[in-house]
């Protein structure tokens, strides 16, 4: 979907994927080259040391397009304009984080907004060491640790658990490290209280969307709070407005955050109306989570307006997976909720009514969607039920569903 709603010419992948990715060309009429990444030295050896000059206008002009997941359809390309993304560098910039005696621990990806800006480009900006990890693993990452004596590690709320709970933490020196940045996803207050209190470093949690260029807020490092995601960044301004009126709350009141900045995207790519939903006429990007923020002017996300499920930091739209699910020859209707889950956060859970004439197990329904979706968007959980609650509108309530669990134990 991705490709074809980009219109993709040209492509860089792994070698080993190249044929498979050469065989998409069919649905792809403008697709004119597919390259290796790893065939690049060798294809730019003759080339001029320096880049050829482009000529752009760094505020209408894109430097990337993340694709951000909806919750009632295809996932969205975000345009990120130059401006965009090097405003959000430099607004990191200044709240001291990245400098050129940091070494960085990348095992984040760069197609997701959170590994592009920043870690990739805030790092290069910075000219900071980058010590890059293709997959995270947690021994591998605590040894890299004190081999390299990185400084600064940016994470997940999975791969956090995963370093508090490592066995043989002791056995790596990992006193280099001055403090770990969570984001992506909500952070256990307990989970970051135990990784400082084993790695002795600050542990603080940020927050933002593939649709402000990565970062909207973080914690200050002289001043944590825990259960905080922090105050905006610099040159950031956000409010709460009720889910009602649109009215402007107080500290301490619930609504929808509301964010303003250099740093929120130009908006969807061949998507106007969405892009119409999402920011104000007068440049307010609506985020779709609720929260509230305190008299300090830290900024706590309590809930979630929109129903994507976040997996180890990547968005899953429950609807993708519904729309796939449908095709399913034995499925008769289906509803996917998140389910919390201890090293994923959330997991995606389908609710399946089968056809009165048709069979299928839970493992059949859930390798039906592993053998088409990436991996982190697969079903990890099915059952099987009578009946899906909808609203007079054929809505899926999936509130209900998520109370229903909740009764029953499950999170």
């Amino acid at each position: 979907h991705q490709l074809e709603d980009c219109d993709a010419t040209a492509i860089f992948t792994m070698r080993f994927l190249r044929t498979p990715v050469q065989g998409l060309q069919e649905h792809l009429p403008n697709l004119k080259n597919v390259w290796a990444l790893e065939d690049i030295p060798e294809l730019v050896k003759d080339s001029p040391p320096e880049p050829r000059f482009v000529e752009i206008d760094p505020q209408t002009d894109l430097v990337a397009l993340p694709y951000s997941s909806g919750t009632t359809g295809l996932p969205k390309g975000v345009m990120i304009s130059h401006s965009n993304l090097i405003a959000n560098v430099r607004q990191a910039r200044n709240i001291g984080y990245p400098n050129s005696y940091s070494i960085f621990m990348d095992f984040l990806p760069f197609f997701h907004i959170y590994g592009l800006t920043a870690l990739m480009s805030g790092g290069f900006a910075a000219g900071a060491t980058q010590v890059l990890m293709p997959r995270f693993d947690a021994q591998m990452c605590l040894d890299l640790v004190q081999r390299q004596k990185v400084t600064f590690l940016a994470v997940v709320p999975p791969a956090l658990l995963a370093l508090a709970n490592f066995p043989d933490r002791d056995k790596f020196d990992t006193s280099t490290l001055e403090f770990i940045v969570s984001a992506a996803a909500p952070l256990p207050p307990e989970v970051a209280q135990q990784a400082q209190r084993l790695y002795g470093c600050k542990v603080l949690q940020g927050y933002g969307l593939t649709e402000t260029s990565a970062a909207s807020n973080v914690n200050p490092v002289n001043r944590v709070k825990p259960t905080s995601v922090g105050p905006p960044i610099p040159d950031t301004i956000e409010k709460v407005v009720s889910l009602e009126d649109d009215r402007e709350l107080g500290p301490g009141e619930t609504g929808e955050v509301l964010i303003h900045g250099p740093q929120i995207m130009r908006g969807y790519w061949n998507r106007p109306e969405d892009t119409a939903d999402t920011i104000t006429q007068d440049g307010w990007l609506r985020t779709g989570d609720i929260g509230q923020f305190d008299d300090e002017g830290y900024v706590y996300i309590v809930d979630r307006k929109k129903e994507l499920i976040k997996y180890k930091g990547y968005q899953v739209p429950p609807a993708e997976l519904e729309a796939l699910l449908m095709e399913h020859p034995a499925v008769a209707d289906v509803a996917v909720i998140p389910k919390p889950h201890t090293e994923g956060g959330e997991i995606p859970k389908a609710f399946v009514i089968l056809k009165p004439s048709e069979e299928a197990t839970a493992d059949d329904i859930i390798q039906f969607v592993a053998d088409r979706v990436a991996p982190y968007k697969k079903v990890r959980e099915v059952e099987f039920v009578d009946a899906i609650p909808r609203s007079l509108s054929g809505k899926i309530l999936r509130r209900d569903l998520i109370d229903q669990e909740r009764a029953k134990g499950g999170g």
